[in-house]
């Protein structure tokens, strides 16, 4: 058998979509033949691996920016990764996979993520599961029944003229988080022809503003109406963002208004909808049922991802290492020193084994993204060694909700 792991050219797109119909099922309408002046599309980078020349397997690799506390870190997302039923199990995906991630280091991207078919395929290259992609469906009586907005909030349709400032509480909300996309590269931009207008893809952009001429922007929700009329349908909800409580029920009451000719709402979350999307705070009671669609984290580069955030405004030093016979490429020892909200990672190379904190990638993922606490790291096998510093570790990288907004 002889395997070669490559980037995709044109010749392989039909072969590589057969595999994923096998993997993510047969589409109603065939895939339109690729413009050749147009494939790969923009910041994507496909790979296979092929078996005496067959294509057996594949993935595609999305470059675009994630905010990881304060900071926008450039981030390999994996999609669309397929085995040929008869090859699953040979071995291709880790060569393939480990190819592909080699690339992403050479490009400076310093974390990856996916959204896992089987978490556990995943964990053995070193990802972790931080947080959850979530379709949250809402009665509408839970929605009717949303407080009036106080404060002068009122909602309205937005227009092109209003895409800007629908970016800037984008921008707003999640880079106070860890995970969501910037939306600075596409397919993932928030463009006018998409979102508003007679041609676009939404129904209508809602906004929730304050004050007359002057208006400020507090919040936003993009919807599709969907077909029916009657309470078995539904309003699909790509984004609901508030800055403040009164524009979140501004939204929902907006919303609620349907509630004569459409049964529930279907919102676009993430973080677990029992907790950390504040927006479901302002509504009257928790009914809602929920699909989630776990998001995995892996870094790429350690002095790199970390050296790169903004932290609380204390001063630490904190050796810590990494060990794990799955990610060798992560492996090593250090000294985080953090002072006046920044972060240098710096080698050690006099450590020795077991005097530091040392994680595993897994680990690590977990609890510099916020998503777990070292107490919880330690629970799980992804951190052991001494543990006076794990309150430390715990104060720079707490704090801040792991969200996801976009599905790749």
């Amino acid at each position: 058998m002889t395997l070669e792991i490559r980037r995709s050219v044109l010749a392989d797109v039909p072969a590589a979509r057969r595999l994923g119909d096998e993997a993510f099922g047969v589409p109603t309408r065939p895939a339109p033949v690729p413009d050749p002046d147009d494939w790969p599309r923009p910041h994507t980078r496909p790979w296979v691996a092929a078996v005496d020349g067959e294509v057996a397997a594949g993935l595609a690799v999305r470059s675009f920016t994630s905010w990881f506390h304060g900071a926008r870190l450039p981030t390999a997302g994996f999609a669309g990764v397929t085995v040929a039923a008869e090859r699953r199990g040979s071995g291709l995906l880790r060569p393939l996979m480990e190819a592909a991630l080699a690339e992403a280091r050479d490009l400076d991207e310093t974390v990856s993520t996916l959204y896992p078919s089987s978490a556990g395929i995943y964990r053995g290259l070193g990802y972790e599961v931080v947080g959850a992609f979530e379709d949250v469906r809402i009665p509408m009586a839970s929605l009717a029944a949303v407080a009036p907005a106080g404060d002068g909030v009122r909602t309205r349709r937005a227009t092109a003229a209003d895409l800007p400032a629908v970016r800037r509480v984008y921008e707003a909300w999640a880079s106070a988080q860890n995970g969501p996309l910037t939306r600075a590269e596409a397919p993932f931009t928030m463009e006018p022809d998409e979102m508003v207008g007679p041609g676009a893809d939404l129904t209508g952009v809602s906004l929730a503003v304050r004050g007359t001429g002057t208006e400020e922007v507090l919040g936003f929700a993009s919807w599709s109406r969907g077909t029916g009329y009657d309470r078995t349908t539904t309003i699909a909800v790509d984004d609901l963002v508030a800055l403040t409580p009164d524009a979140a029920r501004a939204l929902w009451r907006m919303l609620g208004s349907f509630a004569s000719v459409v049964g529930q709402v279907e919102v676009c979350t993430s973080g677990g909808w029992s907790g950390t999307d504040v927006s479901r705070l302002v509504l009257p009671d928790h009914a809602a049922t929920s699909s989630p669609r776990p998001y995995m984290l892996r870094l790429l580069d350690v002095p790199g991802a970390l050296g790169a955030c903004r932290v609380p405004p204390v001063r630490a030093r904190v050796p810590f290492a990494v060990a794990d016979p799955r990610t060798p490429d992560l492996a090593g020892a250090w000294t985080l020193e953090a002072a006046e909200g920044t972060v240098r990672v710096v080698p050690d190379d006099g450590a020795s084994p077991g005097d530091r904190p040392t994680f595993t990638s897994g680990g690590l993922a977990l609890t510099w993204s916020g998503a777990q606490s070292t107490a919880n790291a330690r629970l799980a096998g992804g951190l052991t060694g001494p543990g006076e510093h794990d309150t430390t570790w715990d104060a720079l990288w707490g704090g801040r909700q792991v969200h996801v907004r976009d599905y790749f």
